[in-house]
């Protein structure tokens, strides 16, 4: 893993999945593992159709802000209702120890919609790659803040090796500047800061201009509303990965409507 600035949350995450993964944590050689089209993968695909209302509906047991959510929610309803009212895609959190998830949520959520489904995940092993397949995911999300560029770039082909497609989340100039010089098929910018946990929809709006063309763009976290949603896209954001708003309401399908209302 790189040496950067990460928060003491995160780093504690990705301490306790190399703990499980432990003599599994190489890095994948670069392999020559050509670029994923919307033409061939379901996530893109679903993404590229509805450009600029792409809703990526997530489903999470929990997190360490909001403690578990075990028995406060049927995630195999949830994802049939992001499906019933309109989301592109669904979006499961895999991590089991400080998010109460697991690859068997990510089946049964993925069964349960039809929906093309990412594993988000903290990927420190070939292993989780292989899981996440094996689950049924069409995507992968990969944290640009825990590699350098040049593990980034072999993480990348590692996951289209299997098809998956990866989402690069940045978060700040640091994160996008190790994208340079390469294709991306999805590139996504968290409003939640990593170090503080704060959420600001500013930082999508300042990073956009530099995130690599030709990449769909996905907005995530701390979006709430559809006028929210309508900025996000009016500043260039083609999807919009949005978890709590959904998870804490007692009527997802109508929070749906509101976030993809013109």
């Amino acid at each position: 893993m790189a040496d950067v600035p990460v928060a003491d949350v995160l780093q504690r995450i990705v301490a306790r999945r190399r703990e499980r993964f432990a003599g599994e944590l190489e890095t994948p050689a670069l392999e020559a593992s050509p670029r994923l089209s919307t033409e061939t993968q379901p996530f893109l695909a679903a993404l590229a159709a509805r450009r600029g209302s792409a809703i990526v509906a997530e489903v999470k047991m929990g997190s360490p802000r909001l403690g578990s959510l075990t028995g406060k929610m049927d995630p195999e309803r949830q994802a049939s209702a992001y499906r019933d009212h309109g989301a592109a895609a669904l979006s499961v959190v895999v991590e089991p120890d400080f998010f109460y998830g697991d690859y068997h949520l990510l089946d049964r959520c993925k069964r349960a919609s039809g929906l093309p489904a990412i594993a988000k995940d903290f990927v420190v092993s070939a292993r989780q790659l292989d899981q996440a397949v094996d689950a049924g995911a069409d995507a992968i999300l990969l944290i640009a803040a825990l590699y350098d560029a040049g593990e980034l770039r072999r993480w990348a082909s590692a996951a289209r090796a299997r098809r998956l497609v990866p989402l690069i989340e940045t978060h700040m100039a640091a994160d996008v500047a190790r994208l340079d010089g390469e294709e991306w098929e999805l590139v996504g910018v968290n409003n939640r800061d990593l170090r503080t946990f704060d959420v600001d929809l500013e930082n999508s709006i300042a990073l956009r201009p530099s995130l690599p063309k030709g990449a769909l763009t996905v907005a995530e976290s701390g979006i709430s509303g559809g006028e929210q949603r309508r900025r996000l896209a009016a500043a260039g954001f083609d999807a919009f990965l949005i978890g709590e708003a959904l998870l804490l309401t007692d009527d997802p399908g109508a929070k749906l409507a509101e976030l993809l209302s013109e």
